[in-house]
C-alpha cells in the first residue's frame, strides 16, 4: 500500500474549480445548544450535502471525474454500479454532458432509485444481490462494449471530488477540530480526511460504519483489505463488502479512528434529525449523529465537530 500516491491538495483545489457551478456549495449549519445530542458536549455544526444536487455528496466525485474524461471517453458513454445515490451523481454527469449513462443497481436496491435515475435521463438495470456482484456486471458491460466506467470510491477523481466538501467545511469554520464521516467503500472518508489532513493536519478524522458493514474497520485491524463473507445492514449505500487499495491507503494514512453503530441508532439518529432540524435523510447520513448520540465519540466540553450529512432520504420519518 506504501506505493499508493495519494491524492494531493492540488488535486483537490483542482477538482473544486471544476465542479464550481455544476454542483452546489452546501451550507454548513451550527445546532443550538438545545439541540446538541444529550450525551455530547462541544459545539456543532453540520455539512448539509443532503441538499447536494441528486440528494447526496456523491454528484461532486462523479462530475469531477465526467469533467477529467476526454472527448472520445465521454461519446462511448459511461456506466458503473451503485445502491442508488453513486448512480444519481453519475446519472447527472451524463446529464450534463448529454451522454448516455446506464446505472447496474442491487436487486434490493428501492425502485424510486431506479425512477429517478431515470429521470435524470439513465438507463437503470437491476442486476446482482448486492453492490458487489453488481460492479462486475458493470465492469463486464464496460469492457465488453466499451463504456467508461466510474467507480463510486476508488478512483482518483471521485475521492478529489468528494474531499471538496473538506475545502469548504474549513473555508467556513477554519477552527474546526474533528469531523465524522459515514463509511461505506470509503471514497467519501478517503477524500475528506485526506483534504483536512493536508490543511489542518490537527483536526481529527472519525469514520462511523455500520456494525453489519464494518468494511473499513476490520480491514485495518488486519493491516490489510478484508472481504466481508456478508453484508447485515439496511443502510444500502453503506454496505460494500471490501474497499479497494486506492481507498484504503487514504483511510489508513488519515483516519484517526472508526466506531460502529446499529441500524437501529442510525434510523433513531435520522428520527432526531428529522424533529430537531427539518431534515430528511436516509440510514447513512445519520451514522455520524448516531456516534454522538450513542456516545461511541464523545467529544471534550471545548470541541468544534462537524458531521457530514450525507444523503437525502425518508428513514427518519416513520
Amino acid at each position: 500500500m506504501d506505493e499508493i500516491k495519494l491524492v494531493g491538495l492540488d488535486e483537490f483545489r483542482a477538482a473544486a474549480q471544476r465542479i464550481a457551478g455544476a454542483v452546489r456549495r452546501t451550507p454548513l449549519i451550527a445546532a443550538a445548544p438545545t439541540q446538541m445530542p444529550a450525551s455530547a458536549a462541544g459545539e456543532l455544526t453540520l455539512k448539509l450535502e443532503c441538499l447536494q444536487v441528486t440528494g447526496s455528496f456523491k454528484a461532486r466525485g462523479a462530475v469531477n471525474k465526467l469533467k477529467s474524461l476526454g472527448e472520445a471517453e465521454l461519446g462511448r458513454g459511461l456506466v458503473t454500479a451503485s445502491g442508488g445515490n453513486h448512480g444519481l451523481g453519475v446519472a447527472y454527469a451524463g446529464w450534463l454532458a448529454r451522454v448516455p449513462a446506464r446505472i447496474y443497481l442491487p436487486t434490493s436496491a428501492p425502485k424510486a432509485k431506479a425512477e429517478k435515475l431515470e429521470r435524470w435521463g439513465a438507463e437503470a438495470v437491476f442486476a446482482g444481490g448486492g453492490w458487489d456482484e453488481s460492479n462486475k456486471i458493470a465492469l463486464a458491460a464496460a469492457a465488453r462494449e466499451g463504456l467508461s466506467y466510474i467507480h463510486p470510491f476508488a478512483d482518483r477523481a471521485v475521492i478529489a471530488g468528494q474531499g471538496t466538501i473538506a475545502l469548504e467545511i474549513l473555508e467556513d469554520d477554519p477552527r474546526i477540530d474533528s469531523v465524522l464521516v459515514a463509511i461505506g467503500g470509503g471514497g467519501l472518508i478517503a477524500g475528506v480526511a485526506t483534504a483536512l489532513k493536508a490543511l489542518q493536519p490537527r483536526v481529527k478524522v472519525i469514520g462511523v460504519e455500520p456494525t453489519g458493514a464494518a468494511t473499513l474497520s476490520e480491514s485495518l485491524k488486519a493491516g490489510r483489505i478484508v472481504e466481508l463473507e456478508e453484508i447485515k445492514t439496511l443502510a444500502g449505500t453503506l454496505a460494500a463488502r471490501r474497499t479497494e487499495p486506492l481507498t484504503f491507503a487514504h483511510v489508513r494514512q488519515n483516519v484517526d479512528d472508526i466506531v460502529l453503530v446499529s441500524d437501529d441508532e442510525m434510523r433513531a439518529a435520522a428520527e432526531w434529525l428529522w424533529f430537531e432540524l427539518g431534515l430528511s435523510v436516509e440510514l447513512s447520513a445519520a451514522a455520524a449523529i448516531a456516534a454522538l448520540r450513542t456516545g461511541r465519540y464523545k467529544p471534550h466540553e471545548k470541541e468544534r465537530l462537524s458531521v457530514i450529512v450525507c444523503g437525502a432520504g425518508t428513514d427518519g420519518l416513520g
